[in-house]
């Protein structure tokens, strides 16, 4: 089960926390080797390790990234919630979206928080640029908690997709008749991270299915033909039963968790009708959860 301990007002996986550091800007350990901007607001960002290996990681771990307080903002960024203490660096948690078994670097899916400290600031970084990077990855959110002799369902709303990403990079050219689903929900089209990616996936891999759709049709500019409303309405509509032809249940499929607390803690609350049950350490279940905020 994923942590939930968030600094307000920036956005992140897992943790979020300002550490103090001294002499922030000598800590600078890595590089932005690419940057992508994915939408308004969403960028894919590429780092490398500037003078140290990469540590070896699971799919749908976390690392953390960090920069200083006087790094620039981006354009748009609002005023802080909070204001970070000079000389100390700011540090978030964000889920790696590239495989595990590609040591060239670290991807990371980023929605920004106009008003976090860390964020705005990461959407400032251009490539060449420098930031801080944990050299440890860590985070229980993988597919080894779930059996491996069960079909995998992966709902998540906006960058939630970024640990999934991870995974379906690693490990989906040997799923060995193992069926994977994706069910991705976001506001707009273009806020569909990795669309592209995961429709080539659908039509290579027989076993794999990917359903994304949006909540606000209406502001489209071309008209939208896929499915429409929230991601949760996707498992009230049977998509998965329609494309497996049977419906998954509590004996054969573990479902992966990862985005907004609402829409995790109503689709729980529907799953657990239907016999599944949330997994801790103490009572394994099908549901794996990882909140985003």
């Amino acid at each position: 089960m994923g942590v939930a301990s968030f600094l307000v007002g920036d956005a992140s996986p897992n943790t979020g926390y300002t550490t103090p550091v001294a002499d922030a800007k000598n800590q600078l350990n890595a590089i932005v080797s690419q940057k992508i901007e994915v939408a308004p607001g969403l960028i894919v960002l590429r780092v490398v390790p500037d003078g140290w290996d990469l540590p070896t990681f699971s799919p749908g771990q976390f690392a953390v990234l960090g920069l200083s307080p006087e790094a620039p903002r981006c354009d748009g960024s609002g005023i802080e919630d909070q204001t970070p203490r000079a000389g100390r660096l700011i540090r978030r948690a964000y889920s790696i979206a590239s495989s595990s078994v590609s040591r060239e670097h670290l991807e990371f899916y980023i929605n920004l928080v106009q008003s976090g400290s860390l964020t705005p600031r990461l959407f400032a970084l251009q490539p060449g640029d420098r930031l801080w990077m944990g050299p440890k990855i860590t985070g229980s959110f993988t597919l080894d908690q779930a059996s491996p002799e069960h079909h995998l369902v992966l709902v998540a709303t906006g960058t939630g997709l970024a640990p999934y990403m991870s995974m379906l990079r690693t490990m989906l050219p040997t799923t060995n008749g193992r069926r994977v689903a994706v069910l991705l929900g976001a506001r707009h089209s273009w806020d569909l991270g990795y669309h592209a990616e995961l429709s080539t996936m659908e039509r290579l891999c027989g076993d794999f299915l990917y359903v994304p759709t949006i909540s606000r049709p209406h502001e489209e500019v071309v008209p939208w033909a896929g499915q429409t409303g929230y991601v949760m309405e996707l498992w009230t509509k049977s998509v998965v039963l329609e494309s497996w032809g049977r419906r998954p249940t509590p004996d054969d499929t573990s479902i992966f968790l990862c985005g907004s607390p609402a829409m995790i803690d109503d689709m729980c609350k529907l799953l657990v009708t239907q016999g599944f049950r949330e997994h801790t350490r103490n009572y394994p279940g099908q549901i794996f959860v990882e909140r985003y905020w």
